[in-house]
């Protein structure tokens, strides 16, 4: 396993068939392969949040909840997390 990064431009587009400036929770469903795994600050469970549809001309709302199940329907790992800050 290798430590966590941001992916480079590369691997955006290998993976998720995204480019920089364009990333969103989305394109996971893109990963044929399953091999990102998403995480969600839990401070938005039970909210709504807003994504790009894979383009960042526009934007999406649904239920946290909602994408976290639609992203593991589609057989990536997702799930709510307490993500802390070190400032």
């Amino acid at each position: 396993m290798r430590a966590l990064s941001f992916a480079s431009p590369e691997e955006l587009l290998n993976i998720m068939q995204l480019t920089p400036g364009a990333v969103t929770p989305f394109g996971i469903l893109n990963d044929s392969e399953h091999r990102v795994h998403f995480y969600l600050d839990r401070e938005f469970m039970n909210d709504k949040i807003g994504v790009h549809p894979n383009d960042n001309t526009a934007t999406v709302w649904l239920q946290a909840n909602d994408l976290i199940r639609l992203i593991q329907d589609n057989g990536s790992e997702a799930e709510f997390t307490e993500i802390l800050f070190d400032i």
